[in-house]
């Protein structure tokens, strides 16, 4: 007898992790830390403790150093006071019954002075400036062009996303998830637009791919594989990261390399973040045949995209961003067809309860019509 199709709602290992259903929360960026110490508190665990009903949360990204800042009052993971934060959280959320995964992130080149330590430049491979404005705590200002990162230099990056993930293990994380995605400085050392080095982390595809590769080492060496996932956006436009000449080749070679490396899951931003998904220039589809794991898909999904996506088997799990925020309990609204709140944009990045921890649950005894 024939095995039935997987569904949305049905249980998935992905790695070592056990989880109840394949709704996933995407990293959702809300500036809601402490401000001074980036360190998350007691109503950002009250607002991941209400979505635990995904099969896995992804955490809100989340700086490995304070160099990698590139926005007001996000949390970091290289402090003790963040560490405590966190631990708030991943025993709420544990409480709760779910599982989360801490998202590790250096924004690179996106980001300005007012952010940065001493008000220094932003670090990036290359000094291009990735244009746009960007809000800091002084209100709006245009991006800089960075400063490149000088080769010796490089280690205490892989070394601080190292120390990262130890603390996001200490603070009682179920993994990691290297943010290598939305033209932040791992994809801006990827793409050979925002890439013009000629050491050992630029020219090839290779020479590109190493500092990403040496990172995911770095949190394996802390997590094991089974425990470690990876965001990827190889077409995506987002943050003024051009494409690369070559995505096909060169994403393509990543995916063989995270396969050789038995990584949990891939996590693809399928087309432009948050925005069109029929981009030219990478083939997911192949993507998910060369991964030997559990393959994330994200970007725009409906629910009858989402149901037919894991049905046919073109992904394992869809990761849902937006519809979480207004949406605490996403998995039971789509199971029962439910009505979804919709989203105040006005509040994704204030302060305080508005927008955040003030969506309601569907009633307990809603009954699909």
């Amino acid at each position: 007898m024939k095995p039935a199709d997987p569904s949305l709602f049905d249980p998935i290992t992905i790695g070592a992790v056990q989880c109840a259903n394949r709704v996933m929360m995407a990293p959702l960026t809300r500036c809601r830390a402490l401000a001074g110490s980036d360190a998350p508190h007691g109503l950002n665990a009250l607002y991941y403790a209400q979505r635990a009903s995904a099969g896995l949360i992804i955490s809100e990204a989340t700086q490995v150093m304070p160099e990698g800042k590139g926005y007001p009052n996000t949390p970091g993971i290289y402090s003790p006071e963040q560490e405590v934060g966190w631990k708030l959280v991943t025993e709420a959320v544990h409480a709760a019954g779910g599982k989360i995964f801490a998202q590790l992130w250096h924004v690179g080149a996106i980001s300005h002075p007012d952010l940065q330590p001493d008000n220094r430049l932003p670090v990036a491979p290359s000094a291009i400036n990735p244009g746009g404005n960007l809000y800091t705590q002084h209100g709006k200002r245009e991006r800089v062009t960075p400063r490149a990162l000088e080769t010796h230099e490089i280690p205490a990056i892989v070394a601080a996303y190292q120390h990262a993930a130890a603390l996001a293990k200490r603070a009682g994380f179920d993994g990691v998830e290297v943010h290598s995605a939305n033209g932040y400085l791992l994809e801006q050392f990827i793409r050979d637009s925002s890439n013009h080095r000629t050491d050992q982390y630029g020219g090839s595809i290779a020479n590109r791919l190493r500092l990403t590769l040496e990172v995911v080492d770095a949190v394996i060496s802390v997590w094991g594989a089974d425990r470690v996932g990876i965001r990827l956006s190889p077409v995506s436009p987002a943050n003024g990261c051009k494409p690369d000449s070559n995505p096909q080749a060169t994403y393509g070679t990543l995916v063989q390399e995270l396969s050789a490396r038995r990584l949990a899951y891939l996590h693809f931003i399928e087309g432009a973040t948050g925005g069109e998904r029929n981009l030219a220039g990478f083939d997911f589809a192949q993507a998910r045949r060369n991964f030997g794991g559990v393959y994330i898909a994200n970007n725009k999904y409906t629910r009858e995209m989402a149901i037919a996506a894991v049905s046919n088997g073109s992904a394992d799990a869809i990761a849902f961003g937006v519809p979480f925020i207004s949406n605490p309990d996403l998995p039971r609204r789509l199971r029962l067809n439910a009505p979804l709140t919709l989203a105040n944009s006005k509040t994704f990045y204030t302060a305080g309860p508005e927008g955040y921890t003030d969506y309601p649950a569907l009633e307990a005894d809603f009954v699909e019509v």
